[in-house]
């Protein structure tokens, strides 16, 4: 039976019967969807899809959600919150010389009279040495404004800084 004839009887149209799929090429995409994924450990696929989205890939969020899946990318959620947030823990480096490796934390305190304060404090890990304590009533913005003071004055940045994950720790001037 000719193709014509078996398309006519099954109501298909021949250009269906011809049709040779194109699949994408999807592994550019999937190797940039994993190397986000290890430096942003704790994003799932819409923040991972919003990063590509600002990097200027055109694929939809199915796409990028299929990839995440065969990638294997998931976050346990089945964990508890604790243990989840310690599952990904870097290792600690040993330190070799100062200024290799700083922190940043705000402690606060209250005065004899009532008032609290609160200040950045900026610690040498290897030296112990307190480098910087900052004011009160800090931004994003004068957390920037406090390292770059303290590059200026050292005239040496460290290679790594250690925060914990508060609110002016986690800003956009911060991130920059």
């Amino acid at each position: 039976m000719s193709t014509r004839r078996a398309c006519q009887l099954v109501s298909l149209r021949r250009s269906s019967w011809y049709y040779q799929p194109h699949g994408w090429d999807d592994t550019v995409l999937r190797q940039r969807l994993r190397e986000l994924a290890q430096v942003r450990i704790r994003y799932g696929c819409q923040r991972l899809f919003t990063l590509l989205r600002r990097e200027g890939w055109p694929d939809n969020h199915k796409r990028v959600h299929r990839l995440y899946c065969l990638e294997g990318l998931h976050l346990r959620c089945n964990s508890t919150r604790s243990s989840r947030a310690a599952a990904h823990r870097l290792e600690r480096v040993e330190l070799q010389r100062p200024h290799q490796s700083w922190s940043m934390d705000f402690v606060a305190d209250q005065l004899f009279e009532g008032r609290k304060i609160r200040a950045l404090t900026i610690v040498d890990n290897f030296s112990r040495q307190c480098l910087a304590i900052v004011g009160q009533s800090l931004k994003g913005e004068d957390v920037v404004a406090s390292m770059s003071h303290l590059q200026q004055a050292l005239g040496v940045m460290p290679e790594r800084i250690q925060v914990d994950n508060g609110s002016e720790f986690i800003s956009k001037a911060l991130d920059k």
